[in-house]
This record gives C-alpha cells, sequence and structure tokens, in this order.
C-alpha cells in the first residue's frame, strides 16, 4: 500500500513524530495501515500537516490548530479535499477560503472579502498600460501590487525602486524571492545580500539568504546567514529547524541538538 511512514513525514515537514502522531490522535488525520500497523500518511495528509504546522508558526495554540481543522474537515462536502481551500491565519483567526467565500474555522462565521487573486488578474493589465512614474516607494507599491497576476512585471517594477533607490530593502528582498522562485539561486542571493547591507536586522532576508544558499550547496554560508536571521528575529522557529539539520549533516550533534529543542519550544508554544 503507497503511502509515507510517520518518521518520513516528520522529516518533510519539519515536525516530530510525536507532534505528527498527536495529529492522528486529534481526529484530523486518517492515515491507513500498512504491514504490521505501520501509519502510512497520503500526499492529503502531507498538506493538512504543513498547514498545521504554518498556524502554529504563526502562533496559534496548537490545541487550537487541532481542533479548528478536525472541526474544518468534518463542515467539507464529501469528497471535498482541505487542499482545495486556503487555510491561514489572520491575526488571532483561523481563515478558511475557497475563492467563493471566507469564514473562520471555529466559529464558522461567514466573512466578508475580495479574492485579491482574481482582482489582480483583472487589474494587472490595466496597471500595465498606465503611464506610470514616481519614486522608489511608488514602484516598490506597484511591484506589490502585480507580482500575483504579473510576477515579470513586478521584477521590473521592483527593478525599477531598485534603480531609484539601492538601499530598498523590502524591494530587493522581493525581487530576490521572485527570482528565488523561478529557480536563479544565485540572482537572489544578490538581492537579498543587498537587502542585508541596507538593512542588517532584516531577519526575512537574512532567513531567505539561508535558503537560497542551501539551494546552491553552500551549507557554511547558509549557516551564517540563519544565525544572522536569529540575531534579528530569536523566535523564527523554522531558522532554527533549518539549522539543526545544517548542523546534524556537519556531524556537530551538540548544535543540531540546541536548535532542535529550541525550535520544539517555539512550535508548541
Amino acid at each position: 500500500m503507497a503511502g509515507y511512514g510517520a518518521r518520513e513525514v516528520a522529516k518533510m515537514i519539519g515536525l516530530s513524530v510525536g507532534q505528527v502522531r498527536s495529529y492522528v490522535r486529534a481526529g484530523f488525520l486518517d492515515p491507513s495501515r500498512g504491514p504490521r500497523g505501520k501509519l502510512l500518511f497520503s500526499f492529503q495528509d502531507l498538506v493538512l500537516l504543513r498547514t498545521a504546522k504554518g498556524l502554529v508558526s504563526a502562533r496559534i495554540a496548537p490545541r487550537r490548530v487541532r481542533s479548528a481543522l478536525k472541526k474544518l474537515r468534518g463542515q467539507l462536502p464529501e469528497g471535498r479535499p482541505l487542499r482545495g481551500v486556503r487555510i491561514r491565519a489572520e491575526g488571532d483567526r483561523i481563515v478558511v477560503g475557497d475563492g467563493a467565500q471566507r469564514f473562520e474555522a471555529e466559529s464558522g462565521q461567514a466573512l466578508f472579502d475580495f479574492d485579491t487573486a482574481e482582482v489582480a488578474r483583472k487589474v494587472a493589465p490595466i496597471v500595465r498600460r498606465l503611464a506610470f512614474s514616481g519614486g522608489a516607494i511608488e514602484w516598490y507599491e506597484r511591484g506589490c501590487d502585480l507580482e500575483e497576476a504579473a510576477p515579470e512585471d513586478a521584477k521590473a517594477a521592483y527593478g525599477k525602486a531598485i534603480e531609484l533607490d539601492h538601499g530598498h530593502a523590502d524591494a530587493q528582498v522581493n525581487l530576490g524571492r521572485l527570482l528565488h522562485e523561478a529557480g536563479d539561486s544565485s540572482g537572489a542571493v544578490t538581492h537579498y545580500r543587498a537587502a542585508i547591507e541596507a538593512q542588517p536586522g532584516h531577519s526575512i532576508a537574512a532567513f531567505n539568504l539561508g535558503a537560497a544558499l542551501e539551494d546552491l550547496r553552500l551549507p557554511e554560508e547558509a549557516i551564517l546567514a540563519y544565525r544572522l536571521s536569529l540575531q534579528a528575529d530569536p523566535a523564527c522557529a523554522d531558522a532554527h529547524y533549518n539549522l539543526a539539520i545544517l548542523y546534524e549533516r556537519k556531524g556537530d550533534a551538540v548544535l543540531a541538538l540546541r536548535h532542535l529543542r529550541t525550535y520544539r519550544k517555539l512550535v508548541q508554544a
């Protein structure tokens, strides 16, 4: 029977095996059983666990996450997969959207919302046709408006913002991220470094730099980047987790365990 084992799932998602099993006990996962009763998780289960981890990282209590996802699973029509809806934290709320409506996962209360993706698709052609001038801030904001529907135009807008103000750290980070997502890790590194040079305490730039350096197979430089990210934001759970993995590969069990313990404290808080 096809499926992923608990340890394999825990490693892929960045959870402990105990956390994975706790979500099974909570009732919103329904893994199958393999030989000798071994738990086997589907791709749908992986999506749910990644969602749960993201909500916990957004400071939603694990108890509330388990309860909300279990309730949501029971509310969906039979055969409707949870991966077909968007689940995210908005402040202290767990909000669910399916493209047609938004509602709170715990209360079921409907929320008024514009579908930002649809709005972006409709607005992007209009924005592209407009004669546009302005400073770095205006070009940066234009890039933000275009990202979802027209990423190439967004790159150009961020590039213009940087041309006007090389020290615009957020434009550097966003352009770096778009390049990174497109597979250009080297180009992303250049912009992440520029953002850090402009704003040394930019934790997102440092974390993203670490991820790009990992993709380039430069683990020692990635470690330095993640450590820089933690100097700015010691509670960045993903940075602790990534450092634990890198130190483990390096053979430094002491530091690997230290960061793994901190990661677990942060995600279980």
